[in-house]
Protein backbone atom coordinates (compact mmCIF):
# COMPACT_ATOMS: atom_id res chain seq x y z
CA UNK A 1 0.00 0.00 0.00
CA UNK A 2 1.27 3.47 -0.68
CA UNK A 3 0.41 6.67 0.79
CA UNK A 4 2.16 8.87 -1.96
CA UNK A 5 2.96 9.51 -5.47
CA UNK A 6 6.22 9.69 -4.82
CA UNK A 7 9.37 9.26 -2.12
CA UNK A 8 11.89 11.68 -1.62
CA UNK A 9 15.37 11.92 0.37
CA UNK A 10 14.69 10.90 4.63
CA UNK A 11 18.55 12.29 5.23
CA UNK A 12 17.95 15.90 5.06
CA UNK A 13 19.37 17.24 8.43
CA UNK A 14 16.70 18.38 10.53
CA UNK A 15 17.36 20.98 13.16
CA UNK A 16 20.09 20.62 15.50
CA UNK A 17 21.29 17.40 14.16
CA UNK A 18 24.96 17.26 12.37
CA UNK A 19 27.40 14.89 11.82
CA UNK A 20 28.71 13.44 15.37
CA UNK A 21 26.23 14.62 16.95
CA UNK A 22 24.43 12.10 19.29
CA UNK A 23 20.98 11.71 20.66
CA UNK A 24 18.56 10.16 23.73
CA UNK A 25 15.44 8.17 22.18
CA UNK A 26 13.14 6.15 23.76
CA UNK A 27 12.72 3.60 21.29
CA UNK A 28 11.68 -0.11 21.14
CA UNK A 29 14.75 -2.17 19.64
CA UNK A 30 12.57 -4.41 17.31
CA UNK A 31 15.83 -6.87 16.30
CA UNK A 32 15.19 -8.71 19.45
CA UNK A 33 11.66 -9.80 17.78
CA UNK A 34 12.65 -13.05 15.74
CA UNK A 35 9.45 -13.40 13.67
CA UNK A 36 8.94 -10.15 13.03
CA UNK A 37 12.73 -10.28 11.58
CA UNK A 38 11.71 -12.58 9.31
CA UNK A 39 9.03 -10.98 7.86
CA UNK A 40 10.96 -7.70 7.58
CA UNK A 41 13.39 -9.40 5.36
CA UNK A 42 10.58 -10.93 3.51
CA UNK A 43 10.13 -7.48 2.28
CA UNK A 44 13.44 -6.38 2.01
CA UNK A 45 14.11 -9.11 -0.57
CA UNK A 46 11.52 -8.01 -2.86
CA UNK A 47 12.68 -4.26 -2.65
CA UNK A 48 16.79 -5.26 -2.61
CA UNK A 49 17.36 -3.71 -6.29
CA UNK A 50 15.58 -0.31 -6.05
CA UNK A 51 18.95 1.51 -5.44
CA UNK A 52 16.76 4.92 -3.97
CA UNK A 53 16.17 2.77 -0.66
CA UNK A 54 18.71 1.82 2.39
CA UNK A 55 17.22 -1.02 3.60
CA UNK A 56 17.34 -1.39 7.41
CA UNK A 57 19.30 -3.84 8.84
CA UNK A 58 17.75 -6.18 11.92
CA UNK A 59 19.79 -4.97 14.52
CA UNK A 60 19.14 -0.94 13.65
CA UNK A 61 15.28 -1.94 13.45
CA UNK A 62 13.56 -0.07 16.21
CA UNK A 63 9.79 0.94 16.88
CA UNK A 64 10.03 5.27 17.29
CA UNK A 65 8.11 5.96 20.22
CA UNK A 66 9.74 9.11 22.26
CA UNK A 67 12.54 11.86 21.56
CA UNK A 68 14.66 13.03 24.50
CA UNK A 69 16.83 15.48 23.65
CA UNK A 70 20.88 15.91 22.28
CA UNK A 71 23.31 13.90 24.50
CA UNK A 72 25.40 17.09 25.08
CA UNK A 73 22.48 18.80 26.33
CA UNK A 74 21.62 16.82 29.10
CA UNK A 75 23.93 15.95 32.29
CA UNK A 76 24.45 12.37 33.55
CA UNK A 77 22.70 12.44 36.62
CA UNK A 78 19.37 14.06 34.57
CA UNK A 79 19.57 10.81 32.75
CA UNK A 80 19.83 8.36 35.81
CA UNK A 81 16.91 10.35 37.45
CA UNK A 82 14.46 9.93 33.51
CA UNK A 83 15.72 6.38 33.96
CA UNK A 84 14.46 5.57 37.23
CA UNK A 85 10.94 7.91 36.37
CA UNK A 86 10.62 5.73 33.43
CA UNK A 87 11.08 2.57 35.08
CA UNK A 88 8.44 3.74 37.78
CA UNK A 89 5.81 4.49 35.60
CA UNK A 90 6.37 1.61 32.71
CA UNK A 91 5.84 -0.65 35.70
CA UNK A 92 1.98 0.02 35.74
CA UNK A 93 1.84 -0.14 32.30
CA UNK A 94 0.66 -3.07 30.25
CA UNK A 95 3.43 -4.64 28.09
CA UNK A 96 1.85 -4.20 24.59
CA UNK A 97 0.69 -7.28 22.35
CA UNK A 98 0.76 -6.09 18.53
CA UNK A 99 0.08 -7.00 15.10
CA UNK A 100 2.42 -6.29 11.79
CA UNK A 101 1.36 -7.10 8.54
CA UNK A 102 1.16 -5.25 5.41
CA UNK A 103 3.50 -2.46 4.64
CA UNK A 104 3.01 1.27 3.79
CA UNK A 105 5.10 3.37 1.30
CA UNK A 106 5.31 6.78 2.68
CA UNK A 107 7.13 10.03 1.50
CA UNK A 108 10.13 9.15 2.83
CA UNK A 109 10.32 5.63 4.03
CA UNK A 110 8.50 2.15 4.11
CA UNK A 111 7.19 0.77 7.58
CA UNK A 112 5.06 -1.65 8.89
CA UNK A 113 2.27 -0.17 11.24
CA UNK A 114 1.94 -1.91 15.01
CA UNK A 115 -1.86 -2.41 15.24
CA UNK A 116 -3.32 -1.76 17.84
CA UNK A 117 -1.70 1.74 18.36
CA UNK A 118 -3.35 2.34 21.86
CA UNK A 119 -1.09 -0.32 23.85
CA UNK A 120 1.84 1.49 22.81
CA UNK A 121 0.43 4.71 22.71
CA UNK A 122 0.37 4.70 26.96
CA UNK A 123 3.59 3.29 26.76
CA UNK A 124 4.47 6.26 25.21
CA UNK A 125 2.08 8.61 27.25
CA UNK A 126 3.90 7.64 30.32
CA UNK A 127 7.74 8.22 28.82
CA UNK A 128 6.67 11.67 27.80
CA UNK A 129 5.41 11.56 31.63
CA UNK A 130 8.48 10.60 33.13
CA UNK A 131 10.50 12.78 30.86
CA UNK A 132 8.51 15.70 32.16
CA UNK A 133 8.99 15.04 35.59
CA UNK A 134 12.78 13.83 35.51
CA UNK A 135 13.67 16.68 32.80
CA UNK A 136 11.08 18.96 32.88
CA UNK A 137 7.91 19.78 30.56
CA UNK A 138 10.07 21.60 28.41
CA UNK A 139 12.02 19.06 27.94
CA UNK A 140 8.81 16.71 26.71
CA UNK A 141 9.68 16.79 22.49
CA UNK A 142 6.51 17.25 20.86
CA UNK A 143 6.74 15.11 17.52
CA UNK A 144 5.63 18.18 14.07
CA UNK A 145 2.03 15.76 13.94
CA UNK A 146 1.19 16.14 17.98
CA UNK A 147 0.79 13.38 20.39
CA UNK A 148 -2.70 12.84 18.90
CA UNK A 149 -1.07 12.04 15.44
CA UNK A 150 1.43 9.14 16.98
CA UNK A 151 1.33 6.32 14.68
CA UNK A 152 3.55 3.44 15.53
CA UNK A 153 5.47 1.98 13.16
CA UNK A 154 8.51 -0.01 12.02
CA UNK A 155 10.39 1.15 9.25
CA UNK A 156 11.96 -1.63 6.81
CA UNK A 157 13.61 1.38 4.61
CA UNK A 158 14.23 4.74 3.91
CA UNK A 159 14.43 6.87 0.75
CA UNK A 160 17.40 8.21 -0.30
CA UNK A 161 16.26 10.48 -3.40
CA UNK A 162 13.45 11.45 -5.62
CA UNK A 163 11.83 8.55 -6.92
CA UNK A 164 8.23 7.38 -8.09
CA UNK A 165 6.28 5.09 -5.22
CA UNK A 166 4.00 3.42 -7.53
CA UNK A 167 7.22 0.51 -8.59
CA UNK A 168 7.67 0.22 -4.88
CA UNK A 169 4.43 -0.22 -3.65
CA UNK A 170 3.88 -2.97 -6.46
CA UNK A 171 6.53 -5.20 -5.83
CA UNK A 172 5.80 -4.97 -2.35
CA UNK A 173 2.08 -5.67 -2.92
CA UNK A 174 3.67 -9.13 -4.80
CA UNK A 175 4.96 -10.77 -1.31
CA UNK A 176 3.25 -13.11 0.36
CA UNK A 177 3.06 -13.27 3.87
CA UNK A 178 1.24 -14.16 7.13
CA UNK A 179 0.83 -11.36 10.22
CA UNK A 180 3.01 -11.69 13.25
CA UNK A 181 2.13 -10.56 16.52
CA UNK A 182 4.96 -9.38 19.57
CA UNK A 183 4.64 -8.97 22.90
CA UNK A 184 6.75 -5.53 23.89
CA UNK A 185 7.90 -6.21 27.08
CA UNK A 186 10.82 -3.89 27.51
CA UNK A 187 11.92 -0.54 25.87
CA UNK A 188 15.44 0.67 25.73
CA UNK A 189 16.62 4.02 26.10
CA UNK A 190 19.16 4.64 23.24
CA UNK A 191 22.31 6.67 22.25
CA UNK A 192 22.26 7.16 18.54
CA UNK A 193 23.81 8.75 16.27
CA UNK A 194 22.50 9.36 12.18
CA UNK A 195 25.87 9.75 10.50
CA UNK A 196 25.75 7.10 7.96
CA UNK A 197 22.58 6.76 6.86
CA UNK A 198 21.15 5.18 8.89
CA UNK A 199 19.72 5.28 12.63
CA UNK A 200 22.56 3.56 14.93
CA UNK A 201 23.23 3.35 18.83
CA UNK A 202 26.33 3.05 20.81
CA UNK A 203 24.50 2.15 23.94
CA UNK A 204 20.66 0.63 24.75
CA UNK A 205 19.10 0.80 28.54
CA UNK A 206 16.30 -1.56 28.65
CA UNK A 207 13.23 -0.92 30.32
CA UNK A 208 10.41 -3.77 31.87
CA UNK A 209 7.19 -2.60 31.10
CA UNK A 210 4.09 -4.29 33.28
CA UNK A 211 6.87 -5.91 35.54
Amino acid sequence: MSDVDAMRDHWWWRPGWRVGRHYYACHFDMGRHAELVRLVARYQEAIRDFAGLDLIPQHWLHLTTQGVGFMDDLAAESIDRLVHNVGKRLAEVPAPVVTFHRPTVRGEAIYLLATPAEPVTEVRTAVRAAIGEALGEERVERAVEGASGFRPHVSIAYSNRDQPAAPIAEALDRVVTEPVTVTLDQIELLEYHRDRRMYEWTAARPLSIGR
